[in-house]
């Protein structure tokens, strides 16, 4: 808490940005008076799963750019103890996928709260969707072009 106000945190990689981090960002935001977001950075992310489409950079700036947060920082570790007296936030927002993983948050007096983040819509699966769609379209084209124009080339 700074002063009366009750100070929430959230965050994430926010990889190609979709409606269920606007949703969350959303549901934080409606927690508190001021909204930190933490934006994962590209070596954080790394550390635990595949690099981010998206630079970190972009992300920031995307985050910085969308109505909700008070204020954008990023994010270098996902161990939040040092955050919790460095930002004083008393409620924490964090999608549903990490159960369990920051309760120990509430040793520190912080509210912790899983977002329900909802079925199908993940960064992970879009980037499986354009890849699926990539590779039929490919494999469209290559199906679609004459034998003897996938011939030609190699005499």
């Amino acid at each position: 808490m700074i002063g009366n106000k009750t100070v929430v945190y959230t965050s994430g990689t926010f990889d190609m940005l979709h409606i269920n981090h606007l949703k969350m960002i959303e549901y934080a935001r409606a927690l508190g008076d001021i909204l930190i977001v933490g934006v994962n950075t590209d070596e954080l992310v790394a550390s635990y799963k595949s690099t981010p489409i998206i630079p970190f950079e972009e992300r920031i700036a995307l985050m910085k750019a969308i109505k909700g947060p008070d204020i954008v920082i990023p994010q270098r570790s996902l161990d939040h103890t040092d955050k919790v007296d460095k930002l004083h936030f008393d409620i924490f927002v964090v999608g549903d996928d990490w159960v369990g993983k920051y309760d120990y948050l509430k040793e520190q007096g912080v509210q912790v709260v899983y977002f329900p983040y909802g079925e199908g819509i993940s960064s992970s699966n879009l980037k499986k969707r354009i890849y699926n769609n990539y590779k039929k379209l490919q494999d469209k084209v290559n199906n679609h072009l004459p034998i003897d124009a996938k011939t030609k080339g190699d005499k």
